[in-house]
């Protein structure tokens, strides 16, 4: 496969349905309404818990309505689309709404889709019974990165996976609300992680996890620095690690926030780097006996993970919408990838290997 046939970002197919926005933070602010203004898909109405910031980024985006409530969005027959960037513990009650209404086709839920695997897989059946479309909000498989490494893997080139992991020594923005919650890194982190490694090589059979707490971060909790082992029955062996600590943040301390990625294969290696803590494009460069003559390539974009991805997240919506099929992120897919965490932090808390098939998402 020739650098010039990989697509690292993905073409629109559909861009024809209202979308109501919930929740006006950081992430809907900067990532969602950025891409979805690129892409050209229409936003109709936000809402969020203040008024105030609502109408703020809508001012912002140029969203004509802007609703009191979240509920009262969700009540919008304008509304086709909800979209939802809300704390997982009351994200819940939101989807169930969205899920009564009439006029709503489809809803994209934020990672993680709730607090426990077991109101997750409520989730997904209750959607089903439905007849609407729930999708979660994976958005590292839209990294560029992480798009034409999974082309390159699927060409064959690397020839059948060894070894892969995931690097991290970056400090997360905590939204404020983690601070009621018991679980940090795994679930809100990790996630995109673990959730990536089974884009890339399918669901593993086990994982073992360990943690120590993060000393910069002030409120209680239960995971801060994570490393996690996954063997899947393919004979991959993958590692991903969180380093939310990555140094000190004093002044005059020259940090080195960085995520770096490297997948060994029989036939060549890829690797590369997230950009998203320092704010630039993602890289990857690969090297194939089969391919390149053993000779490193390295195909380019200008294209990011934040805001860019988002644009792939919403199109795949949209374009399960117009055409009656799956999202490419299912909430039945997603289920698999919180019941992966769950097994991460059963492992931690008992100190062992967790098959996956420990985890029920009956």
């Amino acid at each position: 496969m020739a650098g010039a046939d990989f697509e690292p970002d993905v073409k629109v197919r559909s861009r024809e349905y209202r979308i109501g926005c919930v929740g006006a933070g950081m992430i809907m602010a900067e990532c969602h309404l950025a891409a979805y203004a690129q892409a050209g898909f229409p936003v109709v109405a936000i809402a969020s818990r203040t008024k105030a910031s609502a109408e703020k980024v809508a001012r912002r985006w140029d969203i004509p309505i802007v609703h009191d409530t979240p509920e009262q969005l969700i009540e919008d027959s304008e509304v086709e689309i909800v979209d939802l960037a809300f704390p997982p513990d009351q994200q819940p009650a939101l989807i169930r709404h969205a899920l009564k209404q009439p006029h709503v086709k489809a809803i994209l839920a934020q990672k993680p889709l709730a607090l426990s695997v077991a109101e997750a897989v409520e989730l997904r059946d209750e959607a089903a019974k439905s007849g609407k479309i729930l999708s979660v909000n994976q958005n590292m498989r839209y990294d560029q990165s992480m798009r034409v490494l999974k082309q390159i893997i699927d060409s064959g080139a690397l020839g059948d996976i060894v070894f892969a992991q995931i690097d991290m020594h970056a400090i997360p923005h905590w939204q404020a609300f983690l601070a009621d919650y018991d679980r940090l890194t795994l679930a809100n982190m990790s996630v995109h992680h673990l959730d990536v490694l089974r884009y890339l090589f399918g669901d593993p059979q086990d994982i073992t996890t360990q943690t120590r707490k993060d000393p910069r971060t002030a409120f209680d909790h239960s995971d801060g620095i994570t490393v996690s082992t996954l063997r899947f029955p393919s004979g991959v062996l993958a590692v991903s690690l969180e380093d939310v600590w990555s140094g000190p943040r004093e002044q005059g301390y020259r940090d080195d926030q960085h995520i770096n990625w490297r997948v060994d294969g029989i036939k060549g290696v890829a690797k590369g780097t997230i950009g998203w803590p320092t704010g630039v494009a993602s890289t990857l460069t690969y090297a194939s006996t089969q391919t390149t003559g053993g000779e490193w390539v390295t195909p380019s974009w200008d294209t990011m993970w934040f805001p860019h991805a988002f644009i792939g997240v919403m199109e795949q919506l949209q374009y399960a919408v117009k055409t009656g099929t799956p999202p490419a992120l299912s909430v039945a897919d997603n289920v698999k990838t919180m019941a992966l965490v769950e097994a991460g932090y059963r492992s931690m808390a008992q100190g062992r290997t967790v098959r996956l098939s420990e985890i029920s998402t009956n």
